[in-house]
This record gives structure tokens, sequence and C-alpha cells, in this order.
């Protein structure tokens, strides 16, 4: 009921994001607010919490485009570009009108969030210094800046890293120290785990 109604009784007791439900509750402090990362890229040893989010992150690797336009040749990685795509290119879908700047978007999140930067409203403060962000994952980015926590780790070494990118361009040196490289990997394997109940 509190669904339809727009109510959010549900409170995280780590940050205090409302959520109409407690499967919401739930979900959002799995994936937020839990460290545990299972899922690990293969590839570049990027680390996921979610199944989900390591599919679609592996892509990147092996090119898999698995959603198509049914207008035109233009395959995407993943629904939500698909559909930005049909929206911007083709003219089908719903669309969400800014009436500041005009910009379309094809989700009303996507509208919600992008207001918040025309009224200057930074409602995502960071504990340990004076910062502020219009969203929550601008926020969980900077954060890395104050924690010691590294989630990204060498595929060919094991030596982790606190950002993305520190570990792509370790890679590039370490895979060919090694004797590595990224063609290496059997893609076939990868894709056998991808889809694996695992």
């Amino acid at each position: 009921m509190s669904v339809h109604i727009g109510a959010k009784p549900y409170v995280c007791s780590l940050c205090n994001k409302s959520f109409s439900s407690t499967v919401s509750l739930h979900k959002h402090k799995t994936c937020v607010h839990n460290n545990r990362r299972p899922h690990e890229c293969p590839y570049c040893g990027m680390r996921f919490n979610r199944k989900s989010g390591f599919n679609i992150h592996v892509r990147i690797h092996t090119g898999a485009k698995p959603y198509s336009c049914g207008h035109c040749s233009d395959r995407f990685t993943q629904y939500h570009k698909l559909r930005t795509h049909l929206l911007r290119s083709h003219n089908e879908g719903t669309c969400f009108t800014c009436h500041i700047c005009q910009k379309k978007f094809s989700y009303s999140s996507q509208i919600k969030r992008h207001l918040l930067s025309h009224e200057g409203v930074r409602p995502y403060f960071c504990s340990e210094c004076p910062r502020r962000f219009y969203t929550s994952s601008g926020l969980k980015a900077h954060q890395r800046v104050h924690s010691d926590i590294k989630h990204f780790c060498c595929g060919s070494c094991g030596k982790y890293f606190k950002y993305k990118g520190s570990v792509q361009t370790h890679f590039k040196s370490c895979s060919v120290y090694q004797g590595f490289s990224l063609i290496d990997f059997d893609k076939t394997d990868v894709l056998n785990k991808l889809f694996s109940d695992t």
C-alpha cells in the first residue's frame, strides 16, 4: 500500500535513505553498505557485489551487445542504453523533458536527478569533509578518497587498488611482465561463468 501512496516508512539506519518496502531497504543495504564483493572480473580484477553488475561489466571486455534496435543496426550492452537510443533516434518511448533546458530523459529518476543540478540542491554530503553531491553515486565515488578499502584487484598478480583506472593502468604493465595479455583469456570460459547459477 505504501508504494502506491508514495510513503517511504522504512529508513536505512546507516545513511537515513527512505524506502517504501522492507524488500527495497534490504536490497539497498546489501548493495550499498555491504563490502562483500564475490564476483570478480577475470579481465581487469574489478569486483562486484551483484551478479547483474558483474554481467554488465564483463560485456565491456567481451564486446557482447545483446540488446538490438528494431529500427536500425545499432546494438547495446544494456537495456537502458537501447531505451535511450529509441527515444532520441527514433522518437519511440516515453520522454521526460526538463522544463528549464529542454534536455530529454527516458526515465523519471533521471530527470529528478537532473533537476537537482538546476536547483543547486546537493542533498548528499561527505561525513569526512565539507563536499556535497547531487547524487548518492557521486558521494560514493568521492568517499574512496577517504577510505583505505581497495576493491579493484589485478587479475594477473593479485595486487589491490582503490580506483578502477589504477588497476587498469597497472594491469597493462603487470600482464606484460607476467607474460599474460588481455587476449590470453578464454572468452568462452568467461561466458560460461557469466551465465552459471553461482
